[in-house]
C-alpha cells in the first residue's frame, strides 16, 4: 500500500471529523450573536432652576412726549428701587428703550383714542437668586399701588425659568438610567432561561429639561433614556 496515500487519507479523514465537530460549535455561537435583546433605561430628576429672566413691563401714556418721558423716567426709578430693596443688584437689572405709539403718526389707527402717545416699557432682571425673584413677584401690587401700572403680555415678555447646571447631572443620570436599562434585561433573561452577555451596541438620548407643571415653571424636570443591546445565551 502507498504509505503516501494512506497518511493523505488519514490526514483528511481527521480534518472532517474535526470540521464534523467544530461546525456545531460554530453554528451555536452564531446563533449566540443573533440572540439579543433591546431595552431602555429611564432617569429622571427634579431640579429648581438656577437662573431667571425676568422682565418687568409697563406702559406710560400721555398727549406730551415731553411729559410722557418723565413719568418713564419716575415709573423706572420706582421699579428699580422696589428691586434693589428686595434684595436684586445693580448689575442684574436692565433697562430697554421705551416702544413708542404715536396714534396720530399711523394712518391706519383708531384717532379716538384716549391719549396721543402709549409707550412700552421694559425692565429686565437676570439673575441667579429664584428665590429673591419668586418673592418680588408676590409683591407687584406695591408697584400698581404706586401708580405703575404693569403690563400682563406674557407672549411678548415671557418669564424664563432655567436649568444651566445639567453637566454636573450628566454622568449621574447617564450611570442610573444604564443600571436601569440592565435590570429589566436581567429581568428578561431570567423570564426566557437564558443568561445576559456583553454589551452589543448602547445609545444615550438626549437629555430633555421641562417644567414640572405649569404652575411652578421654577421647578424643572431632567430626563434621559439610554437604549442598550445586550447578547443573550442560553
Amino acid at each position: 500500500m502507498d504509505k503516501g496515500k494512506f497518511y493523505s487519507g488519514l490526514f483528511i479523514m481527521i480534518g472532517l471529523i474535526i470540521l464534523g465537530i467544530m461546525i456545531p460549535v460554530g453554528v451555536n455561537r452564531y446563533m449566540s450573536y443573533t440572540r439579543t435583546v433591546d431595552v431602555k433605561g429611564l432617569c429622571e430628576r427634579e431640579v429648581k432652576a438656577d437662573k431667571v429672566i425676568w422682565p418687568i413691563s409697563f406702559k406710560v401714556m400721555g398727549d406730551d412726549l415731553q411729559s410722557v418721558y418723565n413719568q418713564i423716567d419716575q415709573k423706572t426709578k420706582l421699579i428699580t428701587t422696589f428691586l434693589k430693596d428686595g434684595g436684586i443688584s445693580e448689575d442684574e437689572i436692565s433697562i430697554s428703550s421705551p416702544k413708542i405709539s404715536d396714534k396720530f403718526a399711523n394712518e391706519y389707527g383708531n384717532n379716538d383714542r384716549l391719549y396721543r402717545y402709549v409707550t412700552t416699557n421694559v425692565i429686565t432682571i437676570c439673575t441667579n437668586k429664584i428665590d429673591t425673584v419668586l418673592a418680588l413677584m408676590s409683591q407687584q401690587s406695591q408697584l400698581i399701588k404706586k401708580g405703575v401700572t404693569l403690563s400682563s403680555d406674557n407672549w411678548e415678555n415671557p418669564t424664563e425659568f432655567k436649568f444651566e447646571g445639567l453637566n454636573e447631572l450628566k454622568p449621574e443620570m447617564v450611570e442610573e438610567a444604564t443600571k436601569n436599562a440592565r435590570q429589566t434585561a436581567e429581568k428578561f433573561a431570567k423570564d426566557s432561561d437564558s443568561e445576559l452577555g456583553k454589551i452589543k451596541r448602547a445609545s444615550q438620548g438626549s437629555f430633555s429639561i421641562e417644567n414640572r407643571d405649569s404652575n411652578t415653571p421654577h421647578i424643572k424636570r431632567v430626563r434621559v433614556v439610554s437604549s442598550i443591546t445586550y447578547y443573550l445565551s442560553e
